[in-house]
């Protein structure tokens, strides 16, 4: 970046003045704080991730440095709450992702699963079960409801992937039969009350984090060792 482009000395001071006024009203605002889905609360938080976002930025550009602070970034960052402050409805929308590990336990209890009065099944539905992935999925995730597939998903020979659970809210429900169509279509981000999600990238930034620890005390560890030596 050429000096002509650089940000001046004062817009960093500025920038730095933004982020203090900032912190002032989201303590303020915790300190009023309504209860915890306190809109103002929200708002001063996002108010405070965007000035310190533009000042670490800022702060880079003309010194080369950088802050302390974990900016949420962008990725998976829900937009501000734009629904209703007291929902009459909601929608709770799910995706699990699961992988077929082991074919052949799925298809053995599915066979099982649709075995009637136990009586061998040479052409019906537990036929097509123990034979066809696609016909045991069918059976297995008619027999149970999801979240019982998700506690039992090994024994039907699934493993699981990523999970997002989103509850949305809304001011009323919609007619009967209006989204069966296309259930996630019209799926809003800004109505998104709360959201929980589930990856295996986690466990693996925990790790990361525990492998870096894990390196300092060996660091500090070999320091010492070196010190006793001089």
């Amino acid at each position: 970046m050429s000096d002509a482009a650089q940000p001046t000395a004062a817009e960093v001071r500025a920038a730095a003045e933004a982020v203090k006024a900032a912190l002032d009203r989201h303590l303020a605002a915790v300190e009023r704080r309504s209860g915890d889905d306190d809109s103002a609360v929200y708002e001063a938080f996002n108010a405070l991730a965007t000035a310190a976002e533009a000042y670490d930025e800022i702060l880079y550009d003309r010194y080369d440095e950088v802050t302390p602070f974990e900016i949420p970034g962008a990725d998976g960052a829900l937009p501000p709450y734009a629904g209703p402050d007291e929902p009459h409805a909601l929608s709770v929308l799910i995706r699990r992702d699961y992988a077929v590990a082991e074919p052949q336990r799925l298809l053995a209890q599915a066979r099982r699963v649709a075995e009637i009065d136990g009586e061998p099944d040479t052409t019906g539905p537990a036929a097509r079960a123990g034979v066809s992935p696609l016909a045991a999925l069918g059976v297995l995730f008619g027999e149970y409801e999801p979240d019982e597939i998700a506690s039992r998903h090994k024994e039907f020979g699934l493993e699981e992937g990523d999970s997002t659970l989103w509850v949305t809210a809304a001011e009323e429900l919609p007619e009967p039969g209006e989204w069966l169509t296309a259930p996630f279509e019209h799926a809003d981000p800004e109505r998104i009350i709360c959201r929980f999600d589930v990856s295996s990238v986690f466990d693996e930034d925990d790790e990361d984090e525990d492998d870096e620890d894990e390196d300092d005390e060996d660091d500090h560890q070999g320091e010492g060792a070196g010190g006793s030596d001089s």
